[in-house]
């Protein structure tokens, strides 16, 4: 078997991945990564006065990094349309809109209940006059 740098194969044949360190030798400044265990680094640490441990920053995977959300794919957009095709009045029909379904009549379904919103909360309709 060939040697597995940053892991260690126990007797059951499965490999643990040890997390990586870093340290400093505060008397000469020189830095450098070890390979163990958090036990090992405590035993390290106590047996060697003069290293330091040296805070490193730490990668963090995920969507939410990017700030604007998880990119979905093609299949996905696809899926959700064909989706809200099938259910024309829900909330996904307003987001996906459905593939039978055009920007245009997306659009004016948008700009009819916007001005069914105006009407209901100033209570005046579009010729004017108040509504009962």
């Amino acid at each position: 078997m060939g040697e597995f740098r940053g892991a260690r194969r126990p007797a059951n044949g499965v490999r643990c991945i040890m997390p990586t360190y870093r340290f400093r030798n505060t008397n000469s400044g020189e830095e450098y990564d070890i390979f163990m265990s958090n036990a090992e680094r405590e035993k390290y640490l106590k047996a060697h006065a003069t290293i330091v441990q040296v805070p490193v920053p730490v990668a963090i995977v995920g969507d939410h990094i990017m700030g604007v959300g998880p990119k979905v794919d093609g299949g996905f957009t696809e899926n959700m349309q064909r989706i809200a095709a099938a259910h024309p009045d829900s909330p996904l029909a307003d987001k996906f809109g459905g593939s039978t379904v055009s920007h245009k009549d997306i659009k004016t379904k948008n700009a009819i209940k916007k001005h069914a919103k105006e009407v209901k909360r100033s209570g005046w309709s579009a010729n004017k006059k108040p509504t009962k």
